[in-house]
């Protein structure tokens, strides 16, 4: 446990001894606790910016204090000392690491009176970590479901923090490239690489911009720190660039060695819809059930981008009990970008592709020798002994039939790709996803059944022209 690394030293005599008579010899007038603690977790790059604040009575002079580190993952290049209040009569002299007290670190502070004043020691810490986890509960119609959403975070960074309010963030963002110091560096420079020392500099100086608090306003800029980190029991989000801050409700202590899972947020009838989607390519062969819903406003959503995490997916079965879904991996989702949660196939759902004819038209020869070519048909042409076919149609009738088990009508969604030039020809209303890409809708009533009858003409050799999808809209048969 490492709750004190923080001292405050009273100098009797009221003159700066030598530093080493200081590490030796001193009388300890009190050990301040902290008054708030704030955690800004950012994970890929395995890096969490502390600010701590503590109460701390000065004595007119000169007042060392005493920060250590030992045990930690904390960035002893990163402890900044700051003065929450403006012309508080406080005055940083000097840092000083004593040679034989590593991991040590001695501020010296004059000040004009006798007073009481509240400090900020930020530094960095490697070692926190977070993830998030989702649980969402469908209505036993499906048409809402209820979004939590919790984050577990994982510390080992050898410090407890005790009351710490904890922020997260969300997105990726580059803390070199992010900064202007890199502009204004020689080419030279830039071409040969930075020295670690410089980079170490620069990489800090990000963060710290990326990670700091939002500016206070007027109102609350003469606020004591306390205040100021005493965040109203909601979900805070800042939006810089393309990173989002969260600020987790309320307080909660992170100990060393632990893992703790808080709660980020919960809302409450979040529209959605359910579709059956077929697309080979994203969910393989088989009929795919889904819930779709938005990050966005109308959805009670949309506040933040959310992060990635693990979604376990229940229904209400209405009889006080719930049915369990599945789980999936939920990938980063942006504010106003769709959610998709794929339950897999459905048994009560039957999705069944039959060819009922495969036939060939359109035939175009070739005579051996030459470059002539003849299409046969009703004109009258014959053909010579030494001919070969050069082109021609392959006609493939199919015939799709989707059984609904269910109690209630679904939605049906088909994609088919076809890498080559066909034509597609149905009365399905089809339209093209893309330039390979057939897709159509449906819908079949509840313990019904539907027929989607298409063809499929596959042209070859001669005739194959461009290779992609041409749609048509008619009859399947010959």
């Amino acid at each position: 446990m490492l709750r004190n690394r923080f001292c405050f030293f009273l100098l009797l005599c009221g003159v700066l001894p030598p530093l080493s008579a200081i590490a030796r010899n001193v009388d300890l007038a009190t050990v301040p606790s902290r008054n708030t603690v704030q955690l800004t977790i950012y994970n890929s790059e395995d890096l969490t910016l502390v600010r701590e604040t503590r109460a701390v009575s000065f004595k007119q002079g000169v007042n060392p204090l005493q920060f250590s580190w030992a045990n930690t993952l904390i960035d002893p290049t990163s402890v900044e000392l700051q003065f929450r209040q403006p012309k508080a009569g406080l005055e940083l002299l000097d840092a000083t690491y004593p040679h034989d007290k590593p991991q040590t670190l001695y501020w010296n502070v004059q000040s004009d009176a006798n007073r009481e004043a509240t400090i900020e020691i930020s530094y960095f810490t490697s070692g926190i970590s977070w993830k998030a986890d989702y649980l969402a509960i469908a209505d036993p119609d499906e048409k809402a479901l209820r979004l939590e959403s919790f984050v577990r975070v994982n510390n080992r960074s050898g410090e407890d923090y005790e009351n710490a309010q904890v922020r997260l963030v969300v997105g990726t963002i580059n803390l070199v490239e992010k900064i202007a110091e890199l502009a204004k560096l020689p080419v030279g420079q830039v071409k040969d690489g930075l020295k670690r020392e410089d980079l170490q500099e620069i990489r800090q100086k990000a963060a710290r911009m990326m990670m700091a608090p939002a500016a206070p306003s007027l109102a609350g800029a003469a606020a004591d720190a306390a205040a100021e980190m005493e965040a109203p029991k909601e979900i805070i989000k800042e939006g810089l660039s393309e990173y989002f801050i969260y600020t987790i409700e309320g307080r909660e202590t992170v100990p060393n060695g632990w893992a703790k899972r808080l709660r980020s947020f919960e809302a409450t009838d979040v529209p959605m819809r359910v579709q059956y989607r077929y697309r080979p390519r994203q969910y393989g062969e088989e009929l795919a059930r889904l819930y779709l819903l938005r990050n966005d406003t109308a959805s009670k959503l949309g506040l933040t981008p959310l992060p990635d995490g693990a979604l376990r997916v229940f229904r209400a079965n209405g009889r006080d009990g719930l049915s369990y879904l599945g789980v999936q991996p939920l990938s980063y989702v942006p504010i106003g970008d769709k959610i998709e949660l794929n339950l897999g196939s459905d048994p009560a759902v039957v999705f069944e592709l039959r060819t009922q004819k495969v036939y060939r038209d359109n035939l175009w020869f070739q005579i051996r020798g030459g470059n002539v070519y003849r299409k046969l048909g009703d004109d009258g042409l014959k053909l010579e002994l030494d001919s070969q076919v050069a082109g021609w149609d392959e006609h493939t009738v199919y015939q799709q039939q989707i059984r609904n088990y269910t109690r209630k009508p679904i939605s049906v969604q088909i994609r088919r790709d076809y890498a080559a030039a066909v034509v597609f020809r149905s009365k399905l209303n089809p339209i093209l996803h893309d330039f390979e890409t057939v897709q159509f809708e449906t819908e079949v009533p509840a313990s019904g059944k539907v027929g989607l009858d298409y063809v499929v003409i596959a042209r070859q050799g001669y005739n194959q022209k461009q290779s992609r999808v041409e749609l048509q809209a008619g009859e399947t048969g010959r």
